[in-house]
């Protein structure tokens, strides 16, 4: 026995709202900022002039091998949830 018609909640709209509001809220109040790990500013300022780009180039390498690190565990995540959600079939007839 179907009680509602579809998968409309009236709580959605007033999720996707609150959701919206908090996004548009951190957005806007950013504060800009100029930071750099200790680490990093020490070995930039430390590197001689015949070292430069090498130095350069291995901080370069560093910082893309942190940035890759969430969006590789996302990915992993997320293919993970793919392969394991339910089909449409498996959902047992008594639901539908």
């Amino acid at each position: 026995m179907r009680i509602f018609a579809s998968n409309f909640s009236p709580m959605k709209p007033i999720k996707i709202f609150i959701t919206a509001l908090i996004i548009i809220a951190f957005t806007v109040t950013t504060t800009p900022s100029q930071s750099q790990c200790s680490m990093c500013r020490a070995v930039a300022e430390s590197g001689s002039k015949n070292d430069a780009k090498k130095t350069a180039a291995g901080l370069n390498t560093g910082i893309l091998y942190l940035l890759s690190i969430p969006y590789v565990i996302g990915g992993v995540a997320f293919y993970i949830w793919r392969k394991n959600r339910r089909k449409p079939e498996d959902i047992p007839a008594s639901f539908n």
